[in-house]
């Protein structure tokens, strides 16, 4: 690095820090935790999927399809069940969550449920999301300092302050603007790496007489991810997906609190449908990518050897140090702070959102003037413990990354099956929806210790199943309905946009038989 590719990381740095002061007149909740519910689809869509698109995907999942052993595009099939999730949140589980006005979506099991229910949840949210979040900001700052001239320490504060500063002033609006303007250089970086790959290789014949025939392989139809090592089987990653994707994006504060900020419901549907179709897209090239550079690193023994041979995530960062002009090399790790940036300040937000709805405002009595101040002292607290938490997670950050994938696996079906309960389920009542939820995530924890053989993808689907049939048998041995709750139940007339609808289960097809495809493609 030079002084041309500091100045561009120092321009970035002040540009995000003075859109933080565009944003900083927010009024009362609605605007700083929704902004003012005043956008439209686009910023939404890009938004939500700049916080998918994070720096791992752009670090990590480059590493695996083009140079981790057992690796390849066989990392598609974690898109396969978006659309279909998509598909049931925009139909079934968004829109009477959206109607009822709340800002965190942990309120609704108040309103439909009990306040033991709603704390219980919102608690498991911002435990786990704090804490993934700062294994995040430490993993992308020690790939950073493994290729820029700056100490370990620095390059945490560097992206936890600004992304703080910003987050705190700006609220939602900051968070949602400055997910768009991330998304793009992210893309750009993209783009960037596959194209001077390609170059370096000689051009496109040479990569594709190159190219490592056994990544080709996307999808595996025998794989049923029952035996210890099955993994990427597409039945697991379909039905397991679905599950985690339904949860992850309908009930998950750092998501959801999107679709809240929306104008109106027609945004919300759009919001979603453009996140279902434009995913897969974004990871077919930032996997192509991969496929690139890893075939750029097989064929130049100098680049193979300049990767740890336990690191292979370093791969994107070398090859952006080692063959990339100046200036350009600034923009590119610009690309990754501002990925780690966009999943950092969505986890402020939706940190503080629901800590102050769900802990301090559950009976919406604080004054305007009060209920801002707490959120934006929860803000600042949030922002001080994931970096803080960043510097103590230190080398263990290869297995926490992994156990916090599965802790995530662990919650996310019997909370969807919890909503799904609350939503449609008029004989679930609030002991039952409690039992059913704990009985649920016990079975997750007893596969996780005794059969590891059974893939973790299965846990989402196995731990809704057993909430769901649990929580219902309870209700129905334990305590009475609360007719005033049934009000907030799904109405009986569901809202298909058949447009929309056969738009996602269209594109569902294409992306599989397009995976199916991948080894005849190259």
């Amino acid at each position: 690095m030079n002084y041309i590719d500091y100045l561009v990381i120092v321009s970035y740095i002040i540009g995000f820090l003075l859109l933080g002061r565009l944003f900083k007149d927010n009024k009362d909740s609605k605007d700083y935790f929704l902004g003012g519910k005043s956008f439209g689809w686009f910023p939404l869509s890009i938004s939500t999927i700049a916080t998918q698109l994070s720096a791992i995907s752009f670090i990590s999942a480059p590493a695996f399809v083009g140079l981790k052993e057992g690796g390849g595009m066989m990392w598609l099939t974690y898109e396969f069940a978006v659309p279909l999730a998509m598909l049931f949140l925009m139909v079934f589980l968004v829109p009477p969550m959206y109607k009822s006005g709340i800002v965190s979506v942990y309120a609704y099991l108040e309103k439909r449920f009990s306040s033991s229910t709603r704390v219980l949840v919102s608690a498991v949210f911002q435990v786990s999301r704090a804490f993934g979040t700062s294994v995040m900001v430490y993993t992308v700052a020690l790939i950073l300092t493994s290729v820029m001239d700056v100490p370990l320490w620095q390059t945490i504060l560097i992206i936890g302050a600004v992304t703080l500063i910003y987050s705190y002033e700006g609220g939602m609006k900051a968070v949602v603007y400055g997910d768009m303007i991330q998304m793009f250089i992210l893309f750009l970086g993209i783009i960037i790496c596959l194209f001077a790959g390609v170059h370096y290789l000689g051009g496109w014949e040479e990569f594709i007489t190159n190219i490592d025939r056994k990544r080709l392989t996307a999808v595996n139809f025998s794989s049923m991810g029952f035996q210890k090592g099955d993994e990427f089987g597409f039945w697991p990653m379909l039905i397991g997906g679905f599950f985690l994707y339904a949860s992850y994006y309908g009930t998950d504060q750092s998501q959801v609190q999107r679709l809240f900020s929306a104008q109106d419901m027609k945004t919300v549907k759009t919001t979603l449908l453009f996140n279902g179709l434009l995913r897969f897209p974004i990871t077919f090239v930032y996997c192509v990518m991969g496929l690139v550079i890893g075939t750029l690193a097989m064929t130049q023994t100098s680049f193979l050897q300049s990767i740890p041979a336990d690191k292979p995530d370093l791969m994107i960062p070398i090859f952006i140090r080692d063959y990339l002009p100046h200036g350009v090399i600034g923009i590119l790790l610009v690309a990754i702070f501002s990925a780690a940036m966009s999943s950092l300040s969505s986890a402020i937000n939706s940190l503080s959102a629901a800590s102050v709805e769900d802990f301090f405002n559950r009976n919406k009595d604080l004054p305007n003037e009060k209920y801002m101040a707490y959120s934006k002292y929860a803000a600042l607290f949030w922002g001080t413990v994931c970096i803080v938490l960043a510097f103590f997670v230190g080398d263990i950050a290869k297995t926490v990354i992994e156990a916090i994938n599965k802790i995530g696996s662990v919650f996310y079906g019997p909370i969807l099956a919890t909503f799904i309960a609350a939503v449609a389920v008029k004989r679930v009542n609030a002991i039952g929806a409690n039992i059913g939820l704990l009985a649920g995530v016990a079975v997750n924890v007893y596969l996780w210790l005794f059969v590891p053989e059974i893939f973790w993808f299965w846990w989402n689907a196995v731990g809704a199943v057993v909430t769901l049939v649990v929580g219902l048998l309870a209700s129905l041995v334990i305590g009475e309905n609360d007719p005033a709750k049934e009000q907030y139940l799904l109405e009986k007339s569901w809202d298909f946009d058949w447009p929309k609808v056969i738009l996602l289960l269209v594109f569902f097809v294409l992306i599989v038989l397009v995976s199916v495809n991948v080894p005849n493609i190259f």
